[in-house]
């Protein structure tokens, strides 16, 4: 299987916040993303949102590593400084969704986590099924042609 991260500094021309997004749930791993949510990138600034006061001040202290795992992924210095913000009505609402999305029908080819979660940032929902349907139809593609990598 193809790993989208080794894409994201293409990404990041093309569409620099879904790449900053991949980057933020490549970097933060199982454990943090379960209790955050990237809501936004602007300027070099990435905004993310934690269900408390104590997911917030844990994260403060670990954004130099973030920043710096995030700019090793996107190829260059994409991310300055991040901002957590205390907003666990979004986290969960993001969550809802990548599950509802996940838990939708079966399929034989299994999605990357870092494109399920990127697919949360498209607010429609129409739009993000598709998305997720091509994506999975691309893959299954790939893998029924597996000499034309």
């Amino acid at each position: 299987m193809i790993d989208v991260t080794r894409l994201l500094p293409k990404i990041v021309r093309a569409n620099p916040e879904l790449a900053v997004k991949m980057a933020w749930a490549r970097a933060a791993g199982e454990g943090l993303r379960r209790n955050t949510h990237a809501s936004g990138f602007e300027g070099k600034t990435l905004t993310v949102s934690v269900m408390d006061a104590l997911w917030q001040k844990q994260l403060q202290s670990m954004s130099a590593e973030l920043i710096f795992r995030m700019n090793n992924l996107l190829g260059r210095g994409a991310v300055d400084e991040l901002v957590f913000r205390i907003a666990p009505s979004e986290v969960s609402q993001a969550h809802s969704i990548n599950r509802s999305e996940s838990s939708g029908k079966p399929t034989d080819h299994s999605l990357p986590t870092e494109l399920i979660f990127a697919a949360t940032s498209i607010a429609d929902e129409d739009l993000r099924a598709r998305f997720l349907r091509a994506a999975n139809n691309l893959i299954a593609r790939r893998d029924s042609n597996p000499g034309n990598d």
